[in-house]
């Protein structure tokens, strides 16, 4: 990673006091069970065929055939090999000796059902988009894989959370499947107290040995500034994530700083009617500054965006800047739009209406709401101007997969709303590419978006993982999939 992986120090400025009494660490005494406060609160009772597949296996009850390494290519979890042994199939060989929480020993059959379980679900993972995916055993420990096209990304689409490989007895109910007792990871899921919390245990046949801590205690706590208080009143171990606006309050606890792969962008309405105009996209380019939104509202917590592609991806190699489009005198009524989950937008967009102003753009409105119910607003162009948050890995670590979905003429999440044919012919000829060839291929189309105007890059996000003292083992995943694993505990 170019930047690395750094630990810093939580700022000690104007720590609050807590009001009432501090809570005892979590268990109290000698026990080493983990307190977890997570930011993202489960809205479909941790089911892995939902976006709750992400909790399962950030804290450790979960695991998926393949994980992705720092810089995007896929490791070995529950296979522990794999060839392409035609266009068509690739064939895995699963890890020995491995069994779901439930005692079930996890065989090639077990791990092709599982799998199909997914594609036929209801509404199938977005790593399977596109992917008609077939799973078969073909012996004891040995995976057949068969796609109806060549998919050279395979093995990245199966570090998907949602394609955890759990137990059969997790499908007794195909529509519902309970990730309760049926996964593989270091602590088994004991229990989920709905939107509240889950308790999990450690899993003493774990493959990769025994846990370091006797469980995880849970907590899906939404409100940063109620998981900053929790860290710093000791009722947690471990914050997911830390506002940059609490970073003063957690005075004597580590912050542990990850670059991610996602991009907080400006996206200008290629079709509204003041910015289907070049010259007027090209004018806001140079109203906004990205340097001073990364360091006033992230406090240099954050990458300023020279590109779509930031410090957490090393392939994204610094490339010559495109053209810029020659700049008209600012001119138009715009109505910016961005969502409160990310406490930052807000006031992102806030700086960015000031900029637009200053420069002669008429602001009339700035509308923040939450992301599900703006959405659909969103995508039809309902804005000139969104302050959106992405990950550009999405489900796979694959650029281009990034790049088809947000920046060609049918993309699904295209909020500039930009169809350029020559940036369409471009990531269409990179679809059969393998990886580096495709990482090769993304630098240079995102030149040709970032020559269109259709987005501003303002800034490349960090995690911010708050950790108490003496906690250690916590993962560093730029790819945010994973942070207890076995060997966090709580040390002496």
């Amino acid at each position: 990673m170019s930047q690395g992986l750094t630990r810093v120090a939580a700022l000690l400025a104007g720590a609050l006091v807590l009001s009432g009494c501090f809570a005892a660490a979590p268990g109290g005494g000698a026990d080493d069970r983990l307190g977890v406060a997570m930011s993202f609160q489960p809205v479909a009772n941790l089911s892995p065929h939902s976006d709750d597949a992400l909790l399962l296996t950030k804290l450790g009850a979960a695991e998926t055939l393949t994980v992705l390494d720092r810089d995007g290519t896929a490791r070995p979890a529950l296979a522990e090999s794999w060839e392409q042994t035609d266009p068509l199939t690739l064939r895995l060989n699963l890890r020995a000796g491995v069994t779901f929480h439930d005692g079930t020993p996890l065989t090639a059959e077990h791990a092709a059902a599982s799998l199909n379980h997914v594609v036929t679900a209801t509404t199938p993972p977005r790593a399977l988009k596109g992917v008609q995916l077939t799973a078969k055993a073909a012996g004891e420990r040995a995976l057949e894989l068969t796609t109806a096209r060549p998919d050279p990304i395979l093995p990245q689409r199966l570090t998907a959370p949602q394609l955890a490989i759990l137990a059969p007895a997790a499908y007794a109910d195909p529509a519902s499947p309970n990730p309760v007792r049926t996964g593989t990871g270091p602590y088994v899921l004991d229990s989920v107290q709905g939107a509240a919390g889950a308790t999990l245990n450690a899993n003493p046949r774990y493959w990769g040995g025994a846990p370091k801590a006797s469980g995880v205690d849970a907590r899906f706590i939404a409100d940063g500034a109620s998981r900053a208080n929790a860290l710093r009143a000791g009722e947690v171990d471990v914050v997911d994530t830390v506002p940059v606006s609490q970073l003063p309050t957690v005075e004597g606890n580590e912050v542990l700083d990850v670059p991610l792969p996602r991009l907080i962008g400006a996206h200008l309405n290629t079709r509204s009617a003041v910015f289907a105009d070049p010259a007027m996209r090209a004018a806001a380019r140079q109203a906004i500054d990205p340097a001073r939104i990364a360091e006033g509202v992230y406090a240099g917590q954050a990458d300023p965006a020279r590109g779509l592609f930031g410090p957490a991806s090393p392939w994204a190699t610094a490339a010559p800047p495109p053209p810029a489009p020659a700049a008209a005198q600012p001119r138009g009524r715009i109505r910016i739009a961005t969502y409160d989950e990310r406490p930052e937008l807000p006031e992102i967009a806030s700086v960015v209406a000031e900029d637009l102003r200053k420069a002669g753009f008429e602001v009339t409105d700035v509308v923040v709401q939450e992301f599900s119910t703006m959405e659909s607003d969103l995508l039809s162009g309902a804005y000139d101007v969104v302050i959106g948050a992405r990950n550009y890995s999405v489900d796979t670590g694959d650029p281009i997969g990034y790049l088809r979905s947000d920046w060609t003429c049918d993309g699904g999440y295209n909020l500039s709303r930009l169809c350029d044919p020559a940036i369409d012919a471009a990531v269409e000829a990179a679809q059969p590419a393998p990886p580096q060839e495709r990482e090769r291929a993304a630098v240079r189309i995102a030149e040709q978006v970032l020559g269109t105007d259709a987005i501003v890059p303002i800034a490349h996000e960090r995690s911010r993982i708050g950790i108490a003292p003496g906690v250690s083992g916590v993962a560093e995943d730029g790819f945010d999939r994973r942070l207890i694993t076995v060997e966090t505990s709580r040390g002496a």
